[in-house]
């Protein structure tokens, strides 16, 4: 992808920050411009007029201005505001650090535009089961209403880690993360 038409005309107006940050998107609300012709798919894989961006930088450069306003994604900078497309949650959680054991365990993602999420409660994890097939997608929240979906290969070390634990008199299998306890699916009879 080149930097011409509409999504170089984002690239230029996304402010250049002098520190470490995220751009504060939540306070612009420029005029809504429509929809462009990007998404992200289900792997985490941005494209643009249907071609994949191939520019890492580029990707994460996009990825610091997106938003969610209800169930609509859109590219936010100070003067402009466009609807884009995605197929899943807008990150994969690509990698997966633990740390301790038990409850005093934390868990530590990093997702495909290397944004690091320390699940609790102000990330929480969370698992929604596909009403036909029962396949788990699991989530772990990153920023204000996104959220990254969990790479499989990470999910099954989610999974080795899951201990039982009774919740409203059932048994789940879950996992603790800075002393939260997030319920992966019931534990199996």
């Amino acid at each position: 992808m080149t930097d011409t038409g509409k999504a170089g005309d984002l690239l230029a107006q996304i402010p250049k920050g002098e520190g470490k940050g995220l751009p504060p998107v939540h306070l612009w609300n420029p005029t809504f411009c429509g929809d462009i012709d990007m998404r992200i798919a289900r792997d985490g894989t941005w494209y643009y007029m249907g071609t994949p961006i191939g520019r890492k930088p580029m990707v994460k450069l996009f990825s610091t201005i997106i938003r969610r306003d209800g169930d609509k994604y859109v590219l936010v900078t100070p003067v402009e505001m466009v609807g884009i497309q995605v197929d899943d949650a807008p990150f994969v959680a690509i990698s997966l650090q633990v740390i301790g054991a038990g409850e005093a365990q934390v868990l530590s993602f990093v997702t495909n535009v290397e944004d690091e999420v320390v699940a609790g409660s102000e990330h929480p994890l969370r698992v929604e089961l596909d009403a036909l097939t029962e396949e788990p997608a699991p989530y772990v929240h990153v920023r204000t209403n996104l959220e990254a979906l969990i790479h499989r290969n990470v999910f099954y070390q989610l999974v080795e880690l899951a201990v039982p634990r009774e919740i409203n008199g059932e048994t789940w299998l879950g996992v603790w993360s800075s002393g939260e306890f997030f319920p992966i699916g019931p534990q199996p009879n």
